[in-house]
């Protein structure tokens, strides 16, 4: 069989991938260059060596200065003809017009790779022009030859509301490393956390991370400071929370650094020590779409999740046991109780079976199938 030859189109600063959407993107191609002939085109603010097995092309203009790249369309065109590019795989849809342009010149089909529903993304964010998005969205994911989603959810959403046709839409999930899963230093990081924060050994450790001015997560933060703190304090408990991520606004950090019960790390270089070392990864949120990248990373470190309904979309029940609890979006008194209940000395290991679904390789192996039938 012959090897695919593959031009991913990527909007926006993802390389080096620092933080869940970015990891998104980062570990699909890295996978996807050990399997095909791969070409990038990539904002102009990525690095070129970090995509091991792909050529990478960093001209592209990012995010709202997109409409620019019409003037690079013949320089991908003739990057398509040099390499003989089978596929091409926009990431999201804000490109999804230069995807359609390209196929016109070319005759190329090209792949809409989406996150989530971006449009309601921009809703969640409030942004004015949300509806006028959703309609291009369902315009360029119509037009394409192909559809990957990143959930079922967000599958079943656009079969039903822009009438695509289910055999021209495929799930390719997010995945995590194997490697992710194998860490059994648990206690190692623990003891160490508790010492290098001065915390007594009895007390509960909380996490949640996250890109801090993300609407549904600076929400999240709402309702841990004025919902959860206020009801685990009602229990006389020992406990921190950790909070990890960048661009937190200098409003945010004041107030939670007035918490006694906080501790804000700021971004961290790698989360996964606390992932590891703490007890349980909180995710209050009633916001957003796609699947919750950082309940993924969570769960590949054996981490107990407390989360809503909301944030728990995107992960299939069947693959996780009881790694993770699901609270009703808004109960917040049975949210803080599932906190104070937790026993961190009786936690069960995540399922094999969700590392073979998040694996890269069977993601990589299934988006394949997919490419090969255009």
């Amino acid at each position: 069989m012959d090897t695919p030859v593959v031009l991913g189109i990527v909007s926006y600063a993802v390389f080096p991938a620092r933080m869940g959407g970015q990891k998104c993107v980062q570990g699909f191609y890295e996978q996807l260059a050990k399997e095909t002939k791969l070409i990038l085109a990539v904002a102009k603010n990525n690095q070129t060596d970090t995509v091991p097995g792909a050529q990478v092309e960093n001209f592209l203009f990012d995010h709202w200065k997109g409409p620019l790249n019409i003037i690079y369309l013949f320089r991908l065109i003739k990057l398509i003809r040099k390499h003989q590019v089978n596929t091409i795989i926009i990431e999201h849809s804000y490109f999804g017009w230069l995807g359609l342009a390209l196929r016109w010149f070319t005759g190329k089909p090209f792949v809409i790779r989406s996150h989530n529903i971006e449009a309601h993304r921009f809703r969640d964010m409030q942004r004015l022009f949300w509806q006028t998005y959703h309609s291009y969205e369902k315009y360029v994911h119509r037009k394409a030859d192909h559809s990957f989603f990143i959930t079922e959810e967000d599958l079943n959403y656009a079969i039903t509301n822009w009438q695509l046709k289910p055999e021209k839409c495929t799930v390719i999930t997010y995945g995590v490393k194997p490697e992710a899963g194998l860490d059994t230093s648990k206690p190692v990081l623990r003891r160490r956390i508790l010492e290098y924060f001065n915390i007594s050994n009895n007390s509960l450790l909380f996490l949640f991370n996250g890109t801090l001015n993300y609407t549904p997560n600076t929400d999240a933060l709402h309702i841990i400071v004025y919902e959860l703190l206020p009801r685990l304090r009602e229990k006389k408990l020992s406990f921190t929370i950790f909070i990890c991520g960048s661009d937190l606004s200098e409003q945010w950090e004041k107030v939670l650094k007035e918490q006694p019960e906080i501790i804000y790390g700021g971004f961290v270089d790698d989360i996964n020590v606390f992932m590891i070392g703490t007890d349980c990864s909180i995710n209050p949120v009633t916001l957003g779409g796609g699947i919750k990248t950082k309940l993924v990373e969570a769960l590949a470190c054996h981490q107990t999740v407390i989360t809503t309904s909301t944030g728990v979309k995107g992960l299939l029940p069947s693959l996780t046991g009881d790694k993770v609890k699901v609270i009703p979006d808004y109960d917040w008194t049975v949210f803080a109780n599932a906190m104070s209940n937790l026993n961190p000395y009786h936690q069960s290991m995540t399922p094999a079976v969700f590392f073979e679904h998040h694996n890269w390789e069977n993601i990589i192996a299934k988006a394949l199938v997919s490419l090969r039938s255009l």
